[in-house]
């Protein structure tokens, strides 16, 4: 048999998740001869032997890899003989351009979890056990190779023990970075409001799990930063810790034992119990059940629960007191981002917390817990962050180095770098300084993790984000892209799609190209141009963002736009000052024009008796989709399109799609919408019933559009994104209806339909830029 040495190049998530021990023992066990190494482009191989065996070695590298790597492209080309005795493994390298991948921070694995609760093992009840197949990583790296001294780690020296296990190719334990033990590795301490030390080690977690019992806030540092805890059966407790926090009624995730527990909790079918007990661990969404046994406070007004199970080893030590059940929501105060600093946490959240279980491994960068969702058959992303990110995207072409900024709320960053789109973590909304300041270091991270130098920055059209802003200060090319078109290239992106396709885009807010708010918009077009070719009826918006939070003042302005001045007699008009907002609107102060659907479900919300004023954000447009019940129904209220003036091209980067569709743009009649509503509502129609009705009206609507867009320009795809398609009714609703309609019909999977995927279609339509110049 012929003797050959190859080459072996292997890109992916293959650093830091055992796969260079992984490839030894495959050497080993072919008999071949070579040395495997770490390097900023992956793992290189050397491997020299018989061709069969060869050939055997590069396929077992996909069959078998380890749990937490991801094999991307495995390169081999044949090289000189040389006369090695061995195969080995040898130090990382530095050298070259940087192109491996860094995998996401998981759930402790079964086999550390069987050390973990067994008594004669040295890591018996350690809360930072962990190995090549599980742990933090994103977290806790701050460059590339991955190796321990680039993380927050290498503040710990290993013991004797432990070395030896980082030592041993054929230990679970070889080269895991954060690899540690009891006696070497980072340790609890219970710290008072005040920054007092209370306790350390096993009895500061006896303190905390009796302080929980008796009602106390504790905020708990994880993996990706501060949790505020409480016993999530206990109101006074949550209601407390609401009245601190300023959420006055935002429902609240909690975290359970195990799988039976959540299943007492919540209605959970296969897909729902998957994604819980998933590596990832999301907050996973789910029907409340009846008598789950916790306090009403924890979710009011909602008929789901956020659900997760424990992920890091000290999540189990917290759930084995007398508290089974507890309140796990994100360590900060409203609208600002999460805390990592032990010091950070006292100053920021010492008005919150009644004490602070700490530890001493630093949090590199901010993390907050993933959320997802059954809808449409599938588990959808309502918040991509802790197990997801930096996780890249695979897309369909390659191209340059491209940034996407993202928008104001629910931000992420995007950095395309060949076929790769690398996400952020979820960073926040950008409305306050502490906010800002991760976005810049998740921008920096990214950036240095990967070596990308963008050859362009693209950001939101809204001049005052800022994200924008910070886009502009740049010594860097920048694009300014409409919001709307933003969310179609991401949902085509995320497909595989080139397009064109007819986007629905369906949200609250987006600056639109007339300096109108948008956000009821039907789209033509792909990341290299759009047009607008229907939108939902422009009405004022007293107030403008202030009217966001007083539904009811919406309602008002849009049955005067119904109406007129006489407005129809109902009872919500009862309970408020109505003159103030009829003047504004009629006299336009202060009251911009919205196509928005977000702001259409306030407004019908507010009329049928339901949401008057909001605490947190679509909480009426949620609570009017619970009405439904899950249906739409047979009947809907008809809801007139009409033609209006020329459509308005938003972008091109292509002559292709320059050419203007025959025809008029095409208006939804939000007035005629209002009008059947009012007429319910005057009719003694129930609540639940007006929901199924204008839902449904909504998607005969969209669907009507969709399928003049098609008779006259022969698009038969058609991409759902933006904010409002987290209502699962009206998601279904309308995959079924265009469906039935011979559409074929793309959704959002790996990326959520809000915001948190604009900055990935910003990206790509720079690089269809960056293609023309």
């Amino acid at each position: 048999m012929p003797i050959e040495r190859w080459k072996i190049s292997v890109s992916g998530i293959v650093q830091g998740v055992g796969f260079r021990p992984f490839v030894y023992r495959l050497a080993k066990e072919r008999s071949l001869v070579g040395f495997v190494a770490n390097t900023s482009e992956g793992v290189a191989i050397e491997a020299q032997g018989q061709v069969a065996q060869l050939d055997d070695f590069l396929g077992a590298m996909r069959r078998e890899a380890p749990p937490l790597a991801q094999v991307g492209e495995i390169v081999a080309v044949p090289i000189p003989l040389r006369d090695d005795g061995e195969f080995a493994l040898l130090h990382s390298t530095a050298s070259g351009p940087v192109s491996t991948l860094i995998s996401p921070d998981v759930a402790v694995c079964d086999a550390c979890l069987a050390e973990f609760f067994s008594p004669p093992d040295r890591r018996f009840r350690y809360p930072f056990i962990n190995c090549t197949n599980c742990g933090p990583r994103y977290t806790i790296v701050e460059r590339i190779p991955y190796d321990r001294p680039h993380t927050t780690m290498r503040e710990f020296t290993m013991c004797a023990p432990c070395q030896r296990e980082y030592d041993d190719p054929a230990d679970r334990r070889f080269h895991a970075q954060p690899n540690c033990c009891p006696d070497c590795g980072p340790q609890l301490a219970l710290v008072a409001a005040d920054g007092r030390l209370v306790a350390q080690r096993d009895e500061a977690l006896r303190e905390t799990l009796l302080r929980l019992a008796t009602g106390e806030i504790v905020a708990i540092k994880g993996v990706g930063g501060f949790h505020l805890a409480v016993d999530a059966a206990n109101a006074q407790a949550v209601n407390c810790l609401r009245q601190r926090k300023g959420r006055e009624a935002k429902p609240l995730a909690v975290m359970v034992a195990d799988l039976s527990a959540a299943r007492k909790i919540c209605r959970l079918g296969d897909m729902e119990e998957q994604a819980l007990t998933s590596q990832e661990r999301p907050i996973v969404l789910a029907e409340k059940k009846e008598g789950h046994g916790l306090a009403e406070e924890v979710a009011p007004g909602c008929d789901q629960f956020g659900l997760m199970l424990p992920y890091a080893p000290l999540h189990y030590l917290l759930l084995q007191g007398s508290v089974r059940t507890v309140v796990m929501t994100s360590g900060n105060r409203s609208e600002e981002p999460i805390c990592i600093e032990n010091h950070e946490a006292v100053q920021r959240l010492g008005c919150i917390a009644d004490c602070f279980l700490m530890h001493d491994r630093g949090i590199h960068l901010p993390c907050d817990d993933s959320v997802v969702a059954l809808q449409a058959g599938m588990i959808r992303q309502i918040r991509r962050s802790r197990g997801f990110a930096p996780k890249p995207i695979l897309l369909a072409g390659t191209g340059g180095m491209v940034l996407g900024v993202g928008a104001e709320l629910k931000n992420t960053v995007c950095l395309l770098k060949e076929n790769h789109a690398f996400l952020s973590q979820h960073i926040g909304d950008l409305k306050n300084l502490e906010a800002y300041r991760v976005f810049q270091h998740s921008l920096g991270q990214l950036a240095t993790l990967f070596e990308i130098n963008p050859a362009l920055i693209v950001h939101d059209l809204h001049p005052q984000y800022l994200s924008s802003r910070w886009a502009k200060e740049q010594n860097i090319p920048t694009l300014a892209v409409q919001h709307h078109h933003a969310h179609l290239a991401a949902c085509l992106a995320e497909n595989h799609q080139a397009g064109p396709a007819i986007g629905i885009i369906l949200d609250g807010t987006g600056y639109g190209s007339d300096r109108t708010i948008w956000g009821g918009e039907v789209l033509l077009g792909d990341a290299r141009g759009c047009q607008r070719f229907g939108a939902l009826e422009a009405l004022p918006l007293p107030g403008g963002d202030a009217a966001v939070q007083a539904p009811w003042r919406i309602a008002v302005s849009y049955l005067h736009a119904a109406y007129g001045a006489a407005l129809p007699d109902l009872p919500f008009l009862a309970d408020h000052e109505c003159g103030v907002i009829l003047e504004m609107v009629q006299k336009r102060l202060n009251s911009p024009l919205t196509s928005s659907c977000g702001r259409l479900f306030d407004a019908v919300a507010a009329m049928s008796g339901g949401r008057q004023t909001i605490h947190y954000e679509a909480q009426a447009a949620i609570e009017l989709m619970q009405l439904a019940g899950g249906e739409l129904g047979e009947e809907v209220f008809p809801c007139e399109v009409y033609e209006e003036d020329a459509i308005a091209e938003l972008s091109s980067v292509s002559a292709r799609t320059k050419r203007i569709p025959s025809g008029c743009m095409l208006k939804i009649s939000v007035r005629s919408l209002i009008r059947e509503v009012a007429q319910a509502v005057q009719a003694g129609m129930a609540q639940n019933e007006i929901s199924r009705r204008f839902h449904g009206g909504l998607v005969a609507a969209f669907t009507r559009v969709a399928e003049e867009a098609r008779r006259r320009e022969k698009i038969s795809t058609v991409a759902l994104s933006g904010g409002v398609f987290q209502n699962r009714l009206l998601l279904e609703g309308m995959n079924a209806s265009l469906g039935r309609a011979g559409f074929k019909v793309l959704m959002h999977t790996k990326l959520p339909c809000n915001d948190g995927c604009i900055s990935l279609g910003q990206a790509v339509i720079g690089r269809e830029a960056l293609k023309k110049r």
